[in-house]
């Protein structure tokens, strides 16, 4: 018998429930997500699945439809940015000695985090600008799509046992202070404490439809363009180039690139490979 022959149809029934289910989600929601990278959407909507306890994506789109909570949880798993205190302390090591420096000759200073998830890389921000005497000059905006996210975000909990790690990759990233200063107990962990809440705005704002709705100096798009596929991707591009001031900065991840942006020319690579300066 010839495995791959019977696998074909499976593999033609999965895909025609993907699309059904991303239908049904923006017919319903409005929230498209079938611009998003293919094998990520598959991976958590997979995840959904098994947390849904059900065993086919018919199963999870009836959910979706029908059971209270699914379908935001479902956005929420596909949407959300994974985050970490610091993470990647090099990244905030350069941010704190080459970047914030350069932006203390603007008057006043607009971040903006896309794609927050849990707003760790706001929290950070706000930490590198406090150590720099910059706090009142500056306001950090981070959005991402759900409810559910900014409500994460605005909780803003640390596990205790996560602590100690998140702390020396503070340290790391140059932090001058004690990393336990930044933080408030809340029952058995912790949550950021005022000084690094104090110029953060949290907000729903969608990348693949929402338009700019600031000028910004430094925007952090670090995790979420990942999400999307070439389409959906440019189209974002195309939305940060329009928040971004002359001379401003993009920070992305490691595994991004401005290749087929609309405005590749428009900048210059400042940093590593991974941030960027807006040159037109």
């Amino acid at each position: 018998m010839d495995t791959g022959a019977a696998l074909a149809p499976v593999a033609a029934t999965t895909d025609l429930e993907l699309q059904l289910l991303l239908e049904a989600v923006v017919r319903v929601s409005g929230f498209d997500l079938r611009d998003y990278a293919p094998g990520q959407i598959r991976r958590r909507i997979a995840d959904r699945m098994r947390a849904e306890e059900v065993e086919t994506i018919s199963g999870l789109q009836e959910r979706v439809l029908h059971a209270p909570g699914a379908l935001e949880r479902l956005i929420d798993a596909v949407t959300f940015n994974a985050s970490a205190p610091f993470r990647d302390p090099g990244f905030f090591r350069d941010l704190a000695t080459r970047i914030i420096p350069r932006l203390r000759t603007f008057p006043y200073i607009r971040v903006w985090v896309a794609g927050c998830g849990a707003a760790d890389d706001a929290y950070a921000l706000a930490i590198l600008f406090h150590e720099a005497d910059l706090g009142r000059r500056v306001r950090i905006y981070a959005t991402d799509v759900t409810e559910s996210a900014i409500e994460r975000a605005r909780r803003g909990i640390i596990a205790a046992d996560e602590v100690r790690e998140a702390a020396a990759r503070y340290v790391a990233a140059g932090g001058t202070a004690n990393f336990e200063d930044y933080l408030t107990p809340a029952g058995a962990d912790f949550t950021y404490g005022p000084l690094a809440r104090e110029h953060i705005i949290l907000a729903q704002h969608n990348l693949a439809t929402d338009g700019s709705f600031n000028e910004f100096h430094l925007v952090l798009a670090r995790t979420v363009l990942g999400q999307f596929n070439r389409t959906l991707s440019y189209r974002a591009h195309q939305v940060i180039y329009e928040s971004l001031v002359r001379l401003g900065y993009l920070a992305l991840g490691e595994e991004d690139s401005l290749r087929a942006t609309p405005h590749q020319r428009a900048y210059e690579s400042f940093e590593a490979g991974t941030v960027f300066r807006r040159i037109r």
